[in-house]
């Protein structure tokens, strides 16, 4: 009877998950025909609650933003019968940039457990016919059809340089991507970021909020010059190794026939919009590509190369210490050795260590602090050891030598540290006077005495002729996991029947959804995201109304609103700091001054009246 019960158990979950996965839908739509240039939607619509999205792998499209998620439920009652829909989206906006006809492969999403895979979807690029003929007349010297990027390509372009051309196995080189203008352009986006193939690499613009600019004379022209990109270059072998080529957009003003040609004194930046009145300028796509790059790097020299260089290139320093050199047996002492100054710090290594053998030594613990800068790349790197010594005695801690390649004296140095004598007394026998110092070593104990101390508590001695069969443990054994099974399809029918109220799992997820939201606006805060900040601000706020008090998106208001939190008897305090919230989001979005203040304030509002209005829910 019971193997029975079971059997019916397993079953009626397995029939569950079925129904469960029963008329779920996942389609992918997308517009047949785009032309070169146009933006357009990819758009993947579930019919369940999924998690795990996997997007396609799209190659022939660049993706200019998403995926971002929307959800949309209602619920119908006719003539007494209730009908519920659910609806999850996925879009992408995705942008052509050649011609000819591509598959989009199918997107992958988990509902209740099962992976389901969309459709693929085929697209077809035209010629963009348009924009050939609005860059037609722009300049009197251009032929017609001619695109922008051909057009401007002596007034917008992109260099790549190096302050090297021909360095050394490990030394750093600084390669810059130098943005030349003549005309009104808008910050360039990477369309494919540059490979440093066969290179460490290290960004030297990384937290930088604005570029450097100039004017420089190139081939005898005036150009405005902004630095977009700035690395550190450490190459990791010699012979001729090869930046390819890096590509982006941008958009510029082109003026038409007929108008001045008068420029601004610094275009880069300005507010480019069409003149309202006079119609003289037009904003075009320009696609930029950049020049290949080749550095010759020339190997180390062999001659007088020290047997323990690590391939550290630049100039360095060598320091150590250590916390203590006169302790008794089972103390630790930590010893530490710094690499500071300028080159490829990070590859940095120090030779083995040869201890007493009378010492018990931990992994050191490395620590960098690495700096960058429009020079190049400083810091220092960190070893700790944790020593604890076990016998009482007269020990030393051998010398260690780094070596490396000095570029200024081109040659390699090679700097000693002291040796270090440490003086141990007899311990104490006990292992509770030993100190941490420097490094979190968790795993650190006592290895205890030779001899182990005679045991004075109970044994465990057990009666002749115990058997386990038929003891009381025995029998708990046998029925406590009858009784939890029992239990679980009790809770489990429960559950199943609090998850088909698609309402009321709305309402007991609305908090956690919000506060996903309001943490991935946190993030946005932090990145000073203005524009993402705002929309999952507001899509938190919106959200939390609709999932809590099951109103779809489309019909939520003010006025909704209001009455809702009227009828849950919410103080009418709390209600107008929700209202308040609401229409400062809105309005911040678009109004001048101390943005990053004004976000952080908003992002205080929001959680703050969302916990109040939590709290008064309850």
């Amino acid at each position: 009877m019971k193997k029975q019960i079971f059997i019916i158990g397993i079953v009626f979950i397995a029939f569950m998950g079925i129904l469960n996965a029963q008329g779920v839908s996942f389609k992918a739509s997308a517009k047949n025909v785009v032309r070169i240039g146009e933006r357009f939607n990819l758009i993947y619509t579930l019919s369940a609650d999924g998690s795990n999205f996997k997007g396609p792998d799209i190659e022939d499209f660049v993706v200019v933003t998403g995926p971002h998620t929307s959800q949309n439920s209602s619920m119908q009652i006719i003539n007494g019968r209730v009908s519920q829909t659910f609806e999850l989206t996925f879009t992408y906006i995705l942008s052509a940039q050649k011609e000819g006809i591509f598959d989009i492969p199918p997107a992958e999403v988990t509902v209740d457990g099962k992976k389901i895979k969309s459709n693929a979807v085929k697209v077809q690029v035209v010629k963009n016919t348009a924009q050939q003929q609005n860059t037609q007349g722009v300049k009197g010297n251009t032929n017609s059809g001619t695109s922008a990027s051909e057009q401007l390509k002596d007034d917008v372009f992109i260099r790549v340089v190096a302050d090297k051309k021909s360095p050394l196995q490990g030394e750093q080189v600084i390669v810059t991507y130098k943005l030349y203008y003549r005309v009104n352009i808008s910050a360039p986006q990477f369309e494919k970021e540059p490979s440093f193939r066969g290179f460490w690499v290290k960004d030297l613009m990384k937290d930088r909020q604005s570029y450097v600019q100039y004017q420089e004379t190139y081939k005898g022209k005036q150009f405005h010059v902004a630095e977009i990109k700035k690395v550190a270059l450490f190459p990791q072998r010699s012979g001729d190794m090869v930046i390819e080529p890096a590509s982006a957009v941008t958009q510029a003003q082109l003026k038409t026939q007929g108008r001045s040609s008068g420029r601004s004194g610094d275009p880069f930046f300005d507010n480019f919009f069409n003149d309202p009145f006079f119609n003289r300028v037009k904003n075009v796509d320009v696609n930029l590509k950049t020049n290949r790059l080749t550095l010759h790097v020339k190997p180390l020299p062999t001659s007088n190369k020290p047997a323990n260089f690590s391939g550290a290139v630049g100039d360095f320093r060598l320091n150590s210490s250590c916390d203590k050199t006169e302790l008794k047996a089972n103390e630790a002492l930590n010893l530490k050795f710094t690499i500071s100054g300028k080159g490829n710090v990070e590859l940095a290594d120090i030779p083995e260590i040869n201890f007493p053998p009378d010492f018990e030594v931990y992994d050191p613990k490395i620590s960098k602090n690495i700096s960058v800068g429009q020079n190049g790349v400083n810091g220092k790197k960190t070893f700790e050891y944790l020593i604890i010594p076990r016998n009482q005695g007269e020990f030393k801690i051998p010398a260690i030598k780094f070596s490396y390649y000095n570029l200024n004296k081109k040659k390699y140095v090679t700097l000693t540290s002291p040796e270090y004598t440490i003086h141990v007394a007899k311990g104490d026998g006990s292992a509770a006077n030993t100190s941490f110092t420097g490094v979190d070593h968790q795993d650190v104990k006592y290895l205890g005495k030779d001899i182990r101390h005679i045991k004075t508590q109970n044994p465990g001695l057990m009666l002749i002729g115990t058997f386990f069969y038929g003891s009381t443990l025995f029998y708990v054994f046998i029925f406590v996991p009858l009784f939890l099974f029992i239990l679980f399809i009790s809770i489990w029918k429960k559950e199943l029947k609090k998850r088909s109220n698609l309402a009321l799992m709305r309402n007991r997820k609305a908090t956690k959804v919000a506060q996903k939201r309001l943490k991935t606006a946190h993030a946005f805060l932090r990145e000073n995201k203005k524009d993402e900040f705002y929309i999952e601000l507001s899509q938190a706020i919106w959200g939390y109304l609709s999932d809590k008090f099951s109103i779809p998106l489309s019909n939520l208001s003010m006025d909704t609103v209001s009455e809702s939190l009227a009828k849950k008897e919410v103080k009418a305090e709390t209600v107008q700091q929700f209202i308040t919230t609401l229409n400062n989001c809105e309005f911040a979005r678009f109004a001048p001054g101390d943005s990053t203040s004004t976000m952080e304030n908003l992002y205080n509002e929001a959680v703050n009246v969302i916990s109040k209005m939590e709290n008064e829910l309850k």
